[in-house]
């Protein structure tokens, strides 16, 4: 019996998973449909880079990363600092799947993880809509 390929490597592992990143960020320091998003993070997105490469290694199923260095991602605690509404997810969401159509990962992984980020990231609101 044959073990199905996790996401991690259906989108093609580290190199895969860096790249997503990479473009994901380069979305969000550039595109003006990012601004109120980009200005919750710092300057430099270095760091933001990293940790969101290592946590999606462990939430894909490749190696743990984030939880090695960190423990438990808590993602509603560690941003729970930022008033994130329907515009900041929707943001988020814009870069996310903007990176995901331009990545060479099969359709079918795409439309898996355009619905489960959509899921985390209405999750992560925490400021009413008025």
């Amino acid at each position: 019996m044959t073990e199905s390929p996790s996401i991690y490597q259906l989108i093609g592992g580290d190199v895969g998973l860096r790249s997503l990143v990479n473009r994901f960020y380069d979305l969000m320091d550039s595109a003006p449909q990012a601004a109120k998003i980009r200005a919750f993070h710092p300057q430099s997105l270095d760091q933001s880079r990293e940790k969101l490469i290592m946590f999606l290694s462990g939430w894909s199923g490749g190696p743990p990363l984030y939880e090695e260095r960190f423990g438990h991602p808590r993602l509603r605690m560690r941003h729970s600092s930022f008033l994130i509404g329907v515009q900041e997810r929707d943001e988020w969401l814009w870069c996310m799947h903007t990176a995901l159509d331009e990545a060479p990962i099969p359709p079918e992984t795409v439309e898996y993880l355009k619905q489960r980020f959509a899921e985390i990231a209405d999750f992560m609101r925490n400021r009413p809509e008025v």
